[in-house]
Parts: structure tokens; C-alpha cells; sequence
């Protein structure tokens, strides 16, 4: 019996759809984030609010059957996920901190060290030596890095400069310990952002109470719409609007993985950081009237430039390693450890 044929490619208007939709919904996450953040003092309910969006978009549609597996709810399941739950709150949170105190065009640098703690921890946990090439997409990341902290004259706060590095220490941690996680569900993304969203909503309540509970009274009561301007939204409605933005959001990206992983590739991943990170820059300057110094767009270039420098180099050492196969990549890879890293 001859093989079966390889699975025909992606059309271009696939892959475009895809790509946009990753641009446009990582855009309007950060926007809508800030957006929120800059007139709110609750990042933490903030984040609750969108995880539980999310688990109500998941129910209804399990209930109309629009989900590929079917929603469950495991106390063995629950317990497996503990560490993984645990170090996405954590590292949502520490980013949404970040977010609040530095601007939306610099928030790239101040995490710019996700990829190489992420190259780090691995190497350490999975016992894997990173070759020369990513060791150099490393340094340039780093220096990327420090460009933008230390060599760039404008005013930026330490205080957020110190969230981004230990958000993005435990966003590098959670991506290594995703990939266990996915094990627990039986591969299934969809359930492990289920189970996500869900417990990681359920553990932030009583954290919410103990640390934003009369921030959270204060919003809820509306109680500084009175010091509103005229005409601009009080802070109860931005809550309420960014909080439907990117629950809704984030939902969707759920559900796109899927289709990225059989549609996207390693130069699709390059093009959309790119074009994300420049984007993200300009909107900050457009929106919220950040200024961005030769120093930033220079420390900006250079991450940039890092990280696809290693996405390329992870590219050609998946295909020498498998010269029979091409390996598709999700879009996520790399990003705020939604997903498994690239194979070591």
C-alpha cells in the first residue's frame, strides 16, 4: 500500500489570515492593557475579570459544541497543573505590573530577557547544551537589553525594569514547564487553557481580597467618577471595556493555536514579531504619547533583530536534525509562554 501523500500546504490567504489575526490580537492586548492600567489601580482583579471572561467563553462554546474536545473538570487534572497554573498567574501578574509602570513602547524591553532565561532554564532542566548560534542570539537579545535600560537617556522606571526581568524569568520557567503540563491533558491545548483560565481565576480571589480588595470596592462603586474630566470615561467603564476586549481576545488566540500549528512556519513566526514589535512601538507613541529616543528604537531593533536571528537558527537545526520532515511552529512559540518552546 503506497504512503499516503503529504498534507497539501497552506493556502497564502490561510496563512495571512492567520498571521494578521496574531498581529492584531497580541496589538490589541497590550493596548487594551495599559489602556486599563493607566486608570486603574487593580491590575490583579483586572486579570481576574479576564480569566473568568474567558472560562464563560469556554463554556458556551462547549455547549454549542464548537470545541474540538470536550470540557472536563479533574481534581487528579487539577492537582497535575498546580506548578504550571501557579507560574502563569505569577507571571501574569508580574507583567501586568510591568505594564502599568513603563510605557507601552518600552514594555518589549523590559521583557526583553524572555528568551535567553528561557534558553537558560532549559539547557538547565532539560539537560540540553544550546549551540553557538543561539548562544549568540542570546548576547545580542541581552545587549538589546541593556541598551534600552542603561544607555538610553530617557526617564524610565526601574520599578517596572524590575517586574519585566521577573516576569520574564518566570514566563521562561513556565515555558519549559508547559510542556510536561501538556501530558496531564493528553497533548490537548484547549483543555490546558481551560483548566488555566479556570483555576487561575478561582486562586487569584482571595489574593484580589487581601491585596486590592478597597481598590476594588473603590471601582466597583464608581466612586471617582466624580473627578472624571468631562467627557472621558470613568475608570469602572475602561474597566469593564478593556476586561471584554481581552477576555475575548485571549479566547480567540486559544482557539487559533490550533490552526497555527498547522498553517504557520518559522519565517511566518519572523515576519509577525517584527512587524508586532515595530507596531506595538508606534501605537504607544500614537496612543499614549510615548517618545521613543534613537536609544529605545535602537534597543528595540536589536531584540528584535536577536530573536529572529534565533527563530532562524532554530529553524535550520530542526531541519538538519529531520531533513525528511518540515516542522510547522506555532505562532506562540517564543512569545509569554502560552505555549511549548521550540524541541530542543
Amino acid at each position: 500500500m503506497p504512503p499516503a501523500p503529504p498534507p497539501s500546504p497552506a493556502s497564502r490567504l490561510k496563512v495571512a489570515g492567520v498571521v494578521l489575526f496574531y498581529i492584531a490580537a497580541a496589538l490589541s492586548m497590550v493596548m487594551a492593557n495599559k489602556w486599563v492600567l493607566n486608570t486603574t489601580e487593580t491590575p490583579l482583579f483586572f486579570l481576574t475579570a479576564q480569566y473568568f471572561i474567558a472560562v464563560l467563553l469556554f463554556l458556551l462554546s462547549d455547549a454549542l459544541r464548537l470545541l474540538p474536545d470536550r470540557l472536563s473538570f479533574e481534581m487528579r487534572v487539577s492537582k497535575g497543573l498546580v506548578p504550571m497554573v501557579g507560574l502563569s498567574v505569577l507571571g501574569l501578574s508580574l507583567s501586568n505590573y510591568t505594564l502599568k509602570y513603563v510605557d507601552a513602547s518600552f514594555y518589549q524591553v523590559a521583557r526583553g530577557l524572555v528568551l535567553p532565561f528561557t534558553v537558560c532554564i532549559s539547557g538547565y532542566m532539560l539537560h540540553t547544551r544550546p549551540s553557538l548560534p543561539i548562544l549568540s542570539s542570546c548576547a545580542l537579545v541581552t545587549a538589546g537589553f541593556f541598551i534600552g535600560v542603561f544607555l538610553d537617556g530617557t526617564p524610565i522606571s526601574m520599578v517596572g525594569v524590575a517586574f519585566g526581568v521577573a516576569s520574564s524569568t518566570i514566563t521562561a520557567t513556565h515555558s519549559v514547564i508547559i510542556k510536561q503540563s501538556l501530558k496531564i491533558v493528553n497533548d490537548s491545548t484547549i483543555l490546558l487553557s481551560w483548566y488555566t483560565n479556570l483555576l487561575g481565576g478561582l486562586v487569584l480571589i482571595p489574593i484580589v481580597l487581601l491585596v486590592e480588595g478597597g481598590e476594588v470596592v473603590k471601582l466597583l462603586f464608581n466612586v471617582e467618577e466624580l473627578s472624571t474630566p468631562p467627557g472621558a470615561m470613568s475608570p469602572l467603564r475602561a474597566f469593564i471595556y478593556g476586561s471584554i476586549i481581552t477576555g475575548v481576545v485571549g479566547f480567540l488566540m486559544s482557539l487559533a493555536s490550533l490552526l497555527s500549528i498547522k498553517v504557520t512556519s518559522p519565517i511566518t513566526h519572523m515576519v509577525s514579531s517584527a512587524v508586532r514589535g515595530v507596531a506595538a512601538s508606534l501605537l504607544g507613541v500614537w496612543l499614549f504619547k510615548d517618545i521613543i529616543t534613537s536609544g529605545r528604537a535602537s534597543s528595540i531593533a536589536i531584540i528584535l533583530l536577536g530573536s529572529i536571528y534565533y527563530t532562524w537558527v532554530k529553524a535550520k537545526e530542526s531541519e538538519a536534525a529531520k531533513p525528511a520532515e518540515y516542522e510547522r511552529v506555532r505562532m506562540t512559540d517564543l512569545e509569554a509562554g502560552q505555549q511549548r518552546p521550540p524541541p530542543e
